[in-house]
């Protein structure tokens, strides 16, 4: 299912949603956020991103539509300020609400930097607290430019024109590029995912680089660097 029938590549072409499938999935994403909730997650995350459902809404390359839910900025960002509402009916006050943005496409035509600008700033009445920049994902054969740091500017654009916390990601692997990241006001928090994966206690080293004294599981113990750099206190750890 998709907002228009637009094959991804060479994939099939998926069948275009109905206005009442979009309102069934509406109330779908607030029964996910009440489950959460009952589950015991302290922090919600909606995701559109990365070509999934309420991206290619979102993007004029893969949303076509006529209706209420295609057209303008309005018209595309429709269905997420739903789902946004919808999950932040279900989610108390107190706890944070995210959303994960593509800040661009990498394509002609495609969603904008300052779509993803004008979109953060009308989310903050909606309840959301911070925004989650990354890019790209919609389109198959999108030609990315990647290098450290490649989506930092993206999060500062929104967090500077949209007056929202936001978090960086994107080939963050090193303390100090996390740190300086946050010193340059460029986001306010580090998000780690292919880092973490690989290294497990980025968190941990990433503290003993930069100067911050933390605890370490009892398990870990062993594995304490012994001597400090001696570099002084910064707020990346603080902040992931």
């Amino acid at each position: 299912m998709a907002p228009s029938p637009l094959p991804f590549g060479d994939w099939p072409a998926p069948r275009e949603l109905g206005a009442g499938d979009i309102r069934a999935l509406v109330r779908a994403f607030g029964e996910a956020a009440a489950r959460a909730l009952s589950a015991g997650f302290e922090v919600l995350e909606i995701h559109a991103a990365h070509g999934y459902l309420l991206h290619q809404f979102l993007s004029p390359l893969s949303n076509h539509r006529g209706d209420e839910y295609g057209g303008d900025l309005d018209g595309r960002s429709r269905f997420l300020v739903q789902v946004t509402d919808a999950v932040r009916a279900q989610w108390p006050e107190d706890r944070p609400l995210f959303v994960r943005f593509s800040a661009t496409d990498w394509a002609d035509g495609g969603w904008t930097p300052e779509e993803t600008v004008e979109l953060s700033r009308h989310l903050v009445a909606h309840g959301v607290d911070l925004v989650d920049v990354t890019s790209g994902g919609l389109v198959h054969n999108a030609r990315i430019e990647v290098e450290p740091g490649y989506q930092v500017p993206f999060g500062r654009a929104v967090r500077e024109g949209a007056a929202l916390p936001v978090s960086a990601v994107g080939l963050i692997t090193a303390p100090e590029q996390a740190d300086q990241i946050l010193v340059d006001r460029s986001a306010d928090a580090i998000m780690l995912a292919r880092e973490l994966l690989s290294n497990p206690t980025w968190p941990l080293r990433a503290a003993h680089v930069l100067g911050d004294d933390v605890p370490w599981p009892k398990q870990y113990q062993r594995g304490r660097p012994r001597h400090r750099s001696g570099r002084r206190r910064g707020p990346c750890c603080r902040a992931t």
